[in-house]
């Protein structure tokens, strides 16, 4: 006959509570058991019988089960693949010390087994343990699916040559890192700020054989610096003032995946003999610890200063700058792109509409003119803040010139090109004719004060350039 279940509950308000069902027909020792993990902030249920474990897992819904070989209607092993295709971590209990029943759960899918009698402290911890594991999988898994969901739409938009020879280097870079089984080469990115290098860094990680794994990005410059050696390295408990538990670093963070080193060039001098260590070891050790890890990540990274420079100012180690310069890919600033500006100003306003659900929009002559003609300083990122903004205050189905939010003057003459010649006086006078009437609605008077001339200089300059409204 069976044994009514017995549960006891934690506070309801408490999110964290992990739930633990005891299939053990060992009442006295079941209870302690129960009692043991009570205190330990556990929500237990105990049974006596497999039939009545199946009972309970329709509503208790475990995380945990702690599964008694021998019980009175049969073997644990008949309910074990049950569990392990709920995906309920199942430690098993053996009396006997019987090794062979210990071995078969464990290919069956348990996560681990005990030998009666059990030390209730040991038992606890065991738990503990394999609920963390548990929890940090799950952060895992988590991790993964954001970060494949970061990776959709992430593309190189443009034709131009240096993009093409972007393209073509990453093809390459992901041909070496197939070959075979060695460890991918290190990569460099270099490029004005806003050119797309973590764009880069992540095709890479997409084109690679582990594109499933870990990508782990870095921001060196955003590291606190009381941290940052902590945060890299990781740390052992009690390697430092607060170090109540070990934890790994981001270097291992990144498992066999990659590991994405931003703004390199801002990592303080005394750690870029550490990280120099871990490129040419491929080992890092935690704070406080003696034991070496592998890394096996790819590693890339990037930076917008001139590293050659900083190296003869003494800011950066020669020996790591040369064992990041491997291979390295140079982003063109967006000013040297051509026609990829125009091109980019679509995709941008095309991602923002379809983000939030947005009708489709359209560029004016006079935007489009604007966004080719400006030298966009903050490059690809300045372009993407300002497309999206454009669009998303824009109310009417057509961006306009102003809706851009770049200012006329720096437009016309006070970002000129690079390497091209500067724009004629009267064509240079014509775009901002032309601009203010669109931004005042071809309101003459009022184009007049957004040029602070009179409107009398306004309707000659408009007829010295054939401007009609």
């Amino acid at each position: 006959m069976l044994a009514q279940s017995q549960i006891n509950h934690v506070h309801p308000l408490n999110q964290e509570v992990r739930r633990v069902l005891i299939v053990e027909d060992e009442v006295l020792f079941a209870r302690a058991v129960s009692k043991q993990l009570v205190k330990a902030g556990f929500e237990c249920e105990q049974v006596e019988s497999l039939e009545a474990a199946r009972a309970v897992l329709k509503q208790f819904d475990p995380d945990t089960v702690l599964l008694d070989m021998r019980l009175p209607d049969g073997n644990g092993m008949d309910i074990l693949p049950e569990l392990v295709a709920k995906g309920v971590a199942t430690i098993v209990m053996t009396a006997h010390g019987d090794v062979g029943d210990a071995v078969s759960a464990m290919k069956l899918g348990a996560v681990d087994f005990l030998k009666k009698p059990l030390d209730l402290e040991e038992l606890l911890l065991v738990v503990q343990k394999n609920c963390k594991t548990a929890e940090l999988q799950a952060s895992l898994d988590y991790s993964r699916q954001r970060d494949a969901h970061a990776s959709e739409g992430v593309e190189l938009v443009g034709d131009s040559p240096p993009i093409q020879a972007v393209r073509m280097q990453i093809e390459r870079i992901a041909q070496l890192g197939g070959l075979n089984d060695a460890i991918p080469p290190t990569v460099l990115i270099i490029g004005e700020t806003g050119t797309g290098k973590d764009v880069v860094a992540r095709l890479m990680h997409l084109s690679c054989a582990n594109r499933d794994r870990p990508f782990v990005h870095v921001d060196c410059a955003s590291l606190p610096a009381e941290l940052i050696e902590s945060e890299l390295f990781g740390h052992e408990k009690g390697a430092f003032t607060n170090a109540v538990g070990a934890r790994p670093g981001l270097i291992e963070a990144a498992e066999d995946g990659t590991l994405f080193l931003d703004e390199i060039g801002e990592l303080p001098l005394n750690l870029q003999a550490k990280l120099l260590n871990v490129l040419e070891r491929r080992k890092v050790r935690r704070l406080g610890s003696t034991k070496e890890r592998s890394v096996p990540a790819r590693i890339i990274a990037a930076t917008n200063r001139d590293l050659h420079e900083m190296v003869k100012a003494g800011l950066f180690r020669s020996d790591l700058y040369y064992r990041l310069n491997v291979m390295t890919i140079t982003m063109p600033p967006l000013r040297e792109r051509g026609g990829d500006i125009v091109k980019l100003a679509h995709h941008f306003m095309e991602l923002t509409e379809r983000r939030y659900g947005l009708a489709r929009h359209t560029f004016s002559d006079n935007a489009i003119e604007t966004i080719r003609q400006y030298a966009w300083p903050g490059n690809v990122r300045e372009l993407r803040h300002q497309i999206s903004r454009a669009v998303l205050l824009s109310n009417q189905a057509q961006i306009l010139a102003k809706d851009v939010g770049v200012s006329l003057m720096q437009v016309a003459i006070g970002h000129p090109p690079a390497n091209e010649a500067l724009i004629p006086l009267d064509e240079a006078e014509k775009t901002m004719l032309l601009n203010a009437l669109e931004a005042s609605n071809n309101n003459v008077s009022k184009a007049a004060r957004l040029l602070s001339i009179t409107r009398m200089t306004m309707r000659y300059r408009m007829d010295k350039h054939g401007i009609s409204v």
